[in-house]
């Protein structure tokens, strides 16, 4: 009897085979998005031994059938900051040497207060020329050319911070307020949707540490989950924050994989060795893994870093901005040490799928003033060189 070949088998198969392409390969969505449509044509055309053929590209190496398929390739990812200095190739070739095949870029959406329902598009001038559709596009293609594929994470930044509130406690006072904050942030993030399809970006977060809106609105998300997937072919994220919101999240099962913003405290102590360190995962470690069986999605850092000072594990998510450099000393033994925890409590979990430190500069010897030692970006110190031994490993 003749095999028969359905749109929706040789759908899949391509999808695997997208899976399966090795970080570096010429594969991208768009490319197995034609592929599939081909395959679709043919059986509408009755082409069967093309389609036939077309399988066997996707197919299973012979012999190797009695094995369970291979893993996607770990994202392997730095968070890139995106500057006002137009990028080069030059730029981008250091990650490529230090195993990177992701970077996450990070365009912003500009929201007054946490009550109010506008969020503002801003795609000109006004912004810098990294956070622009002009240059996140040409990031895209340069980075493509290396190999390295873009987590594209829109950010909403606050422009009163006053009393202390931020992007998680973005919160209307009525359900009219509601509506409009969810249209005018889907036509937000919407542009974005497109902007992604239109460059072949491979994965899109439809948010980042948005916390009241995703638990206190679930299905408001997945109406808007729904009407991303009607524009954009590419795998879908949220960038959920450590503190709580990463385990209330009821929507994760709409999207391809769990994002969580890393920032999880290790230690009261400055200064920890290795082995405390290690243990002071332990206490999150349990949560992340259940939230990841409970809904069966690899889980992704989607952002992680670690300041040079000696009580960096204490408070990760806090600003090197908020100490004057003279008043703190720079440790940079313990953030490395901070780093190879994370590698050592992760890397090797088959439900871990990867993370994006933060952050990384297209240059850190430009004319503009380079970041203090105290920074968060691992460049030029003990902790690039982990990040670089662990994202060599298989």
């Amino acid at each position: 009897m003749r095999p028969v070949l359905t749109q929706d088998t040789l759908t899949k198969l391509t999808h695997r085979a997208y899976l399966l392409t090795p970080v570096g390969g010429h594969a991208d969505r768009g490319r197995w998005a034609r592929l599939a449509q081909q395959a679709a044509d043919m059986i509408a055309g009755n082409r069967l031994t093309a389609a036939l053929l077309l399988a066997m590209l996707v197919s299973p190496t012979p012999g190797c059938g009695d094995e369970p398929p291979m893993p996607a390739a770990k994202q392997r990812g730095v968070s890139w900051v995106a500057g006002p200095e137009v990028v080069t190739a030059e730029h981008l070739e250091p990650l490529s040497e230090r195993h990177v095949n992701w970077i996450v870029q990070t365009p912003f959406g500009w929201q007054d207060q946490v009550d109010t329902p506008e969020v503002h598009l801003i795609t000109s001038d006004r912004v810098w020329w990294g956070e622009r559709d002009e240059g996140l596009a040409k990031t895209t293609a340069l980075a493509r050319k290396l190999g390295i594929r873009t987590l594209l994470k829109p950010h909403l930044w606050m422009r009163n911070h006053g009393e202390g509130l931020w992007r998680s406690d973005i919160e209307m006072d009525s359900e009219a307020n509601w509506s409009k904050w969810f249209e005018s942030y889907g036509r937000f993030i919407l542009h974005y949707a497109r902007f992604a399809e239109e460059h072949g970006i491979e994965a899109l977060a439809i948010g980042t540490e948005l916390h009241k809106t995703t638990v206190g609105r679930e299905q408001d998300w997945r109406r808007l989950i729904a009407a991303i997937r009607e524009v954009y072919s590419g795998d879908l994220t949220y960038a959920a924050n450590w503190w709580r919101e990463y385990e209330e999240i009821r929507f994760w099962d709409a999207l391809d994989f769990i994002g969580i913003q890393a920032y999880f405290p290790l230690t009261d102590s400055e200064r920890p060795t290795l082995e405390q360190l290690i243990r002071g995962w332990q206490e999150h470690v349990g949560s992340i893994e259940a939230v990841q069986k409970r809904f069966d999605k690899p889980i992704v850092f989607t952002e992680i870093g670690y300041k040079g000072t000696p009580g960096t594990a204490i408070r990760p998510w806090e600003w090197p901005q908020r100490h004057p450099d003279e008043s703190v000393e720079v440790d940079l033994e313990t953030q490395a040490l901070c780093y190879e925890a994370f590698f050592r409590t992760f890397w090797h979990r088959p439900w871990f799928a990867g993370s994006y430190f933060w952050k990384w500069y297209p240059s850190v010897t430009s004319s503009r003033r380079p970041p203090p030692a105290i920074d968060f970006t691992p460049q030029g110190k003990p902790a690039e060189q982990v990040m670089t031994h662990w994202y060599g490993q298989p």
